[in-house]
């Protein structure tokens, strides 16, 4: 049979609905999941008003049960012709990616992964229709939320799928500038607009979060957080009250001996009975790690009884390193969350209840700022966070889902060895390898995949991926994803912002997707400084400059100081444009650091109110500020509940 005879029995064999659709081409040869398109000339593509073919695009084949859909991935021509006159050879080359399976009638059903009836040569191609998008694209709108369009047809929506997505870890990428914290803020806030009683805990590095969120956030600050030092495992113990000093073997042993007996003589303070420290440590199965509090005056106690009893001076020294580290971070203020509290309390039950949100009280996500923590114990606390996420999703038995974001990705978990903090790195990896089992679900933001451990990217089994520049960060994607969507990555280092090539269990296809724009008032705080604009002005005298040397001190972190101007239009604070912020009321700077501004018992209830900072150049004097009412604690079975599980945990 020749090609003409061919076409002339594929067009009376296919439906009407299709004849009136985009014709592309035919197929001239098939390879496994992939086949070459030969542009028919002579159907008007080639008509400089048509819409050409480009990477991604959908394309559709109808085979006698289905209706075959594939995807662009290359396009070539084998013999260009240099003149505008001369028709020339034009080829594309697809990847077979699912299909539309038909029912009895002939109308295509749900579209499902897989080719079952491979088309054949000569098959005509035509590009995917309306209708045949929005099937292919088509996500379970009870558990799917919108987050953009498609780039192939903007009516079409870009739907994840929360489940899967959330189920096996998913990643965000791209280049600063891109629009990556819009990307994030957009997507959880429309998984939280559907589901308002979710937990996530989202590490915000650079204080920009917190307007992407109100009313619907729990911000913990390094002034009002609460993270006793006692929840820190061995590990991490050593890298704050030792550090990496040359020899310290001899110092982390004493360590590992003190801290079961600090906890010991804790608990038998607190049975007030006269058990010996020894029989504590036996009948409680008390270890280095076991989260049970302890004072550190019960550690410099016990530090003190062995120097009295060394009698050689050069095994003094360790006991003198570790009392005289604990007590210089006990008086340093930027250590107040961790060390501050005058007393210790067996709050681990509100500490958890706060960052995972439990119970909701109309505020799912928290958000933990960072910015302003000293950079040697940052990591420290990351550690804490993944380590205490993890461990609750295992003794809850997974009970509570909950979502780990962790923005700058990069600086917890290198790709170099050498570099990071390893307990961070190991508890970061435990979610990503295991925290599907326990409901924890892991969400990794970077700028350089590249230097991020592969481990845990492999374990990201949906991909947004923006704009990157760099050569070995695509590289890095291309290593795990299908030929289809490696196509696609072809176009990142010229998308624009807002614009993401997306793959993966949470979305349907392998797409390019540009994403919907949030109100100003939602737009993360990551606005780039004017800087002609303020370069056109000086400012008047020195204050400015004795304010910020006052904050450098007491580390505090202020960002709206004053003098400092951003662009028009460009989002502040209370979520207005600048022009509108003139007529709005001042916003009240962040509250100082003090040592009185520990957590009581209660969940969230600062026991004594920090003072706030009054703003402009003026001298910074402190104000009385009335105490607060606390916030109604949590609910009796929440509570509960807590209690029950960190009692296993323990035990």
């Amino acid at each position: 049979m020749t090609t003409a005879t061919a076409l002339s029995v594929d067009q009376r064999t296919i439906p009407n609905r299709l004849r009136s659709d985009e014709r592309m081409g035919r197929i001239v040869a098939v390879t496994g999941a992939h086949a070459i398109i030969l542009l028919d000339a002579t159907d008007g593509f080639f008509d400089e008003n048509a819409k050409g073919a480009e990477i991604g695009t959908l394309m559709k084949v109808e085979t006698p049960t289905s209706i075959t859909l594939a995807l662009i991935s290359a396009l070539s021509s084998p013999t260009p012709s240099h003149s505008s006159q001369e028709q020339e050879l034009r080829i594309v080359e697809v990847e077979f990616i699912g299909e539309l399976p038909k029912d009895e009638l002939g109308n295509p059903k749900s579209f499902r992964r897989g080719v079952s009836n491979y088309p054949s040569l000569g098959d005509l191609v035509y590009r995917a229709n309306r209708n045949e998008l929005a099937m292919a694209y088509a996500c379970d709108a009870e558990t799917a939320v919108r987050v953009g369009y498609i780039q192939q047809d903007p009516t079409i929506p870009a739907m994840i799928k929360v489940d899967e997505m959330l189920g096996k870890h998913f990643a965000i990428l791209g280049t600063t500038g891109t629009g990556k914290s819009c990307t994030v803020a957009l997507i959880l806030r429309r998984i939280l607009e559907k589901n308002p009683q979710a937990h996530i805990l989202l590490l915000d590095v650079h204080r920009e979060y917190a307007q992407s969120f109100k009313g619907m956030s729990e911000i913990i600050t390094p002034d009002n957080m609460a993270l006793p030092f006692w929840l820190l495992n061995f590990d991490e113990a050593v890298e704050i009250l030792v550090g990496q000093q040359a020899n310290r073997e001899t110092d982390v042993e004493v360590l590992r001996e003190i801290i079961p007996i600090a906890k010991a003589r804790y608990m038998s303070n607190q049975r007030r009975d006269k058990t010996r420290t020894r029989d504590v440590l036996v009948e409680n199965n008390i270890g280095v790690d076991t989260p049970i509090p302890y004072r550190t005056s019960d550690l410099t106690g016990v530090l003190e009884e062995y120097i009295g009893k060394l009698e050689l001076r050069g095994e003094l020294a360790p006991y003198k390193r570790i009392k005289a580290r604990i007590e210089a971070i006990s008086r340093d203020p930027r250590y107040v969350f961790m060390f501050g509290s005058l007393t210790v309390q067996d709050n681990m039950a509100a500490v958890l209840a706060r960052l995972f949100r439990i119970p909701v009280n109309g505020k799912p996500i928290a958000i933990l700022e960072l910015g302003g923590l000293p950079s040697e114990i940052i990591n420290v606390v990351v550690s804490v966070l993944a380590r205490l996420a993890f461990d609750f999703g295992v003794w809850s038995a997974g009970k509570v889902p909950i979502t780990f974001v962790c923005e700058e990705a990069h600086r917890y978990v290198p790709n170099d060895r050498s570099s990071g903090f390893e307990p961070t790195k190991r508890a970061i990896s435990r979610i990503a390898k295991e925290g599907r089992k326990y409901g924890v679900s892991l969400c990794i933001v970077s700028q350089r995949p590249a230097e991020l451990d592969p481990t845990i990217l492999s374990q990201c089994n949906t991909i947004f991926s923006m704009r990157l520049t760099n050569e070995r960060d695509q590289e890095i994607l291309r290593a795990g994803i299908s030929d289809a969507a490696a196509s696609l990555l072809e176009f990142m280092p010229t998308m624009g912002a807002g614009e993401a090539i997306t793959f993966g269990e949470g979305v349907a296809l392998p797409t390019r997707i540009k994403f919907d724009l949030l109100p100003a008032g939602e737009l993360p705080r990551s606005n780039t400084a004017s800087f002609t604009k303020n370069w056109a002005k000086d400012l008047p005298d020195d204050k400015f400059l004795h304010e910020v040397v006052s904050r450098w001190r007491a580390q505090t972190y202020n960002p709206d100081s004053a003098g400092y101007s951003i662009d028009e239009g460009a989002t502040v604070e209370t979520g207005q444009t600048a022009a509108a912020a003139g007529d709005a009321p001042a916003q009240q700077p962040r509250p100082s650091l003090r040592r009185d501004s520990f957590m009581s018992p209660q969940i969230g209830a600062p026991l004594i109110q920090p003072a706030p900072q009054p703003s402009g150049f003026g001298k910074m004097t402190p104000a009385a500020v009335p105490l607060q009412p606390a916030p109604a604690p949590a609910q009796p079975e929440a509570q509960q509940s807590l209690a029950s599980l960190i009692k296993q945990f323990r035990t």
